[in-house]
């Protein structure tokens, strides 16, 4: 199986480097990810410059840095790799959980592998302190490729693990109650006025969601689609 793995926190991220280890038990990785961090990019691509496509030194994987976003490193991942099989994107640090898939890098790269034909796999975990523990979280992160990997009628998923050493594995939906909008104000050294724009939860997480998972300690997967058509909403609209 040839697994190409790309990021959002950039190629010298140490949640990359745990990801390609672990996935080397699986088959043969390549990562190209961004040459610097492009958190909460989402997904855009670059249309108005050139992007590079160079070789890095990370760990004996064979590695690529490229100067664009996170869907920018799967494009040129696939155009340099013919034979994908598919795309794991992370270990983002910190969750995608509920509406911050909307903004999330890290499940934009593994959406642009959808886009392409090819499977993808979004992974992220919880930050505390400087990072997460990635020794005690490579386990999981084994336990959920072995599950996923195999599973070629699953197009897209989205994967979050919890805080401590996961109780389990949990198949759950997407999150409604979180908002990603709470602006905060502030003054930088020079007294001028900045802001900050950060993640506020609305609401107690609805059971059965991905939230809800990570706060019971589970690893949540979330199986996502592409097409955003509000069934209910269309069906309505073509009665009328």
């Amino acid at each position: 199986m040839n697994i190409l793995i790309a990021n959002d926190d950039g190629i010298y991220s140490p949640g990359i480097a745990a990801l390609a280890e672990v996935a080397a038990q699986f088959g043969h990785v390549r990562v190209v990810a961004p040459d610097v961090e492009q958190s909460s990019m989402g997904h855009s691509i670059t249309a108005s410059r050139p992007l590079t496509y160079r070789p890095t030194s990370l760990a004996g994987v064979d590695a690529y840095r490229v100067n664009g976003t996170p869907a920018d490193c799967v494009a040129l991942g696939a155009y340099h790799w013919e034979k994908m099989d598919v795309v794991l994107s992370g270990i983002n640090l910190g969750s995608n959980l509920g509406n911050s898939m909307w903004h999330s890098g890290t499940l934009a790269a593994a959406k642009q592998a959808v886009l392409l034909g090819l499977r993808g796999i979004a992974l992220s975990a919880p930050v505390v302190g400087d990072t997460p523990d990635f020794e005690e979280l490579k386990p999981a992160v084994a336990e959920v490729l072995e599950l996923l990997l195999p599973q070629n009628d699953l197009s897209l998923v989205n994967v979050n693990f919890p805080l401590s050493r996961p109780l389990g594995m949990r198949w759950v939906r997407q999150s409604v109650r979180q908002y990603d909008g709470k602006v905060i104000p502030g003054r930088d050294p020079m007294g001028r006025e900045h802001f900050w724009f950060t993640v506020a939860a609305v609401g107690d997480p609805e059971e059965g969601t991905d939230r809800w998972a990570v706060e019971q300690g589970y690893t949540a997967m979330t199986p996502l689609r592409l097409d955003l058509t509000n069934e209910q909403e269309l069906e309505k609209a073509q009665r009328k």
